[in-house]
């Protein structure tokens, strides 16, 4: 008989999360959105960089919002993540369009 043992060793440490910066007072709805359009707004209201990237992590959208409208009428219905960057906050956020 052939008996093999793998021995794993753990250094004691808590896994190391990434810490995102994160927007103060972001909401940004509908979601799901209908309609061709999502609003987004913020403490700072301060321009901010929109980043919409599918499933499979291709950028399928990227522009600087002024507003707080977003046209989001070229994305077909599905699931995609949703980068919003404002000064040096960021956040990611699972957004659905129907």
């Amino acid at each position: 008989m052939l008996s093999t043992t793998s021995v794993m060793a753990q250094d004691g440490k808590p896994a190391s999360k990434v810490q995102e910066n994160t927007i103060e007072g972001l909401s940004f709805y509908p979601n799901p959105a209908t309609g061709g359009k999502i609003y987004i707004s913020t403490k700072s209201n301060e321009d901010k960089q929109i980043t919409i990237f599918d499933v499979l992590g291709k950028k399928v959208l990227q522009t600087t919002l002024s507003s707080r409208e977003l046209n989001i009428s070229s994305l077909s219905p599905g699931i995609y993540l949703i980068k919003i960057e404002e000064g040096d906050a960021s956040a990611t956020r699972k957004l659905i369009v129907r």
